[in-house]
């Protein structure tokens, strides 16, 4: 199992599928990587010598931001946001979809699990006779 930019990446894969376990590479960069470095795409990554290894890693370092940086400067753009208090922002700080998504349904995944609100409450409470 190789270890790229602090990543292992799975060995039994081909180079291409990966080097995107690395935050930051999608299908694209990947290829263009691999075309950059002069390695095999369909190589196995355990398979890459060292030497393939290195020149990997040098190039991803000299070109793109990848991993903890990257995460860093996203984590700060949305802090950006919220802190001037544009639309986004105060989206992000409630957890909410910013980018227009509807949310009377269909929110799931940022809303989360529904919350008990009294009259919900009340409603499903059995009636006492």
């Amino acid at each position: 199992m190789p270890r790229l930019m602090g990543v292992d990446i799975p060995g039994k894969k081909h180079s291409r599928y990966a080097l995107r376990y690395i935050h930051g590479i999608g299908p694209k960069r990947a290829d263009d990587v691999l075309a950059a470095c002069n390695v095999e795409p369909s190589k196995k990554a355990d398979d890459l010598t060292q030497d393939e290894i290195h020149a990997i890693t040098t190039y991803i370092q000299d070109h793109y931001r990848v991993e903890g940086d990257l995460r860093r400067e996203v984590s700060q753009n949305i802090r950006r946001l919220i802190s001037i208090g544009s639309y986004r922002g105060l989206r992000h700080k409630r957890g909410l979809p910013c980018r227009g998504q509807r949310t009377k349904t269909n929110a799931k995944t940022r809303k989360g699990n529904r919350k008990a609100t009294a009259t919900a409450l009340r409603a499903t409470a059995p009636s006492k006779k």
